[in-house]
């Protein structure tokens, strides 16, 4: 299935995609455009919006695009809905302090935009081990009950 969302990724727009291959669509192709044209795109070729105003898998009811994901695919992995809080905080500036993590992550992630401008397609590529690396903290810090 193919995915779309605005370019120019920084935390949310690469922690979905990961999130997306790794748990609900694992041959999923992903398409970034200029956000004037996520809908039209996503009508055009038949994809999922996310991560822009408006769709369901976006910022709704205070979550983040990567925890309305986790929301809309029932997925109940306590260690997700950790990294979900990190990806929340790394991405709404005012939300930064909620977990340890989110100001590195929040760091990291503007850093690769930094390196990588609007090659969106390098930053998923890179990051991908970035986020199997956290899950498997967030997964560690869950079993050890913090």
């Amino acid at each position: 299935m193919k995915w779309v969302t605005r370019s120019n990724a920084k935390v949310d727009r690469v922690a979905c995609p990961w999130l997306i291959r790794r748990f609900v669509d694992p041959q999923a192709e992903f398409l970034f455009v200029p956000a004037e044209r996520v809908l039209e795109v996503a009508a055009l070729e038949g994809a999922v919006p996310f991560d822009v105003p408006g769709a369901e898998l976006g910022h709704v009811e205070g979550r983040c695009s990567f925890e309305s994901i986790v929301v809309r695919y029932g997925l109940a992995d306590p260690a997700l809905h950790l990294l979900g809080r990190i990806v929340h905080g790394a991405d709404i500036p005012e939300d930064v302090g909620i977990e340890p993590e989110c100001a590195g992550l929040r760091a990291i992630a503007h850093g690769f935009a930094l390196c990588l401008g609007e090659d969106d397609l390098a930053k998923l590529r890179l990051q991908t081990p970035l986020y199997e690396a956290l899950y498997a903290w967030c997964q560690h810090r869950v079993r050890e009950g913090g």
